[in-house]
């Protein structure tokens, strides 16, 4: 049961990402056809920053709220996840955010020529540089995780806000290239409702490398070793 709770929790924490962030795409799509100003690229970064913070501080003490394949891929490569555990949040990801994205074809039907708040290459932008701007931005994410959730030493009580703060600042400088999508699942639901997957794999490879590499770094850098610990504990008494 406490198990089918988790993976609840990441089915509704991704489909809140997608509906307000990808929905503030959607939401933006129409104001312009309208002729108004719209939300613009930091109306959108402050949807999608702030969203993760709500989900954060009403979901984090269930599941964690991962809400990112990509969060995910790294605790398991750290082994801090089981494998089987693991794959049932991706599961459970990937299924919000496309069950968020349907309920944004149902309310935004026009939305379909933005693909349903999905993400897509800017302008001249090759496979390479889209990779690399998804997997730098994603290591800043993911790294950010790591240092104030996963960390025992650090404030708990600000991880949601410094995690969003980051998702916000990921989307605002990689929405010119890549979207600033920094999580598979986020593009994986509106492109799986729009019925395109065109240069999909780039939000797939760069956030999970992004990710894995994060971990690693944090990993051997700056996590408190066994030894470090028992020598704190120690000196505690």
């Amino acid at each position: 049961m406490e198990d089918f709770r988790k993976y609840i929790s990441e089915f509704l924490g991704t489909f809140a990402l997608i509906f307000i962030g990808a929905g503030s795409v959607c939401a933006n799509y129409y104001l312009t056809q309208a002729g108004s100003p719209g939300f613009g690229l930091l109306g959108i970064a402050i949807a999608f920053g702030f969203v993760v913070v709500a989900v954060a501080y009403s979901l984090g003490y269930v599941s964690g709220a991962h809400i990112n394949p990509a969060v995910t891929i790294s605790l398991l490569m750290t082994k801090r996840m089981e494998a089987k555990t693991g794959f049932m949040y991706i599961v459970a990801q990937l299924g919000g955010a496309s069950c968020g994205a349907f309920m944004l074809k149902t309310l935004f039907p026009a939305a379909a020529a933005v693909g349903f708040g999905s993400c897509s290459l800017g302008s001249g932008v090759t496979m390479m540089q889209a990779v690399v701007m998804e997997a730098v931005i994603t290591f800043l994410l993911v790294f950010v995780v790591y240092a104030t959730v996963i960390d025992k030493r650090a404030t708990p009580s600000l991880a949601g806000l410094a995690i969003g703060l980051v998702v916000l600042f990921g989307v605002m400088i990689g929405g010119p290239i890549t979207g600033g999508a920094m999580n598979p699942a986020r593009v994986f639901g509106p492109a799986f409702i729009a019925g395109n997957f065109d240069n999909h794999m780039v939000w797939w490879l760069g956030p999970i490398l992004g990710g894995i590499l994060a971990g690693f770094v944090y990993d051997i850098f700056f996590a408190q070793k066994d030894e470090e610990a028992k020598a704190v504990q120690k000196a505690k008494k």
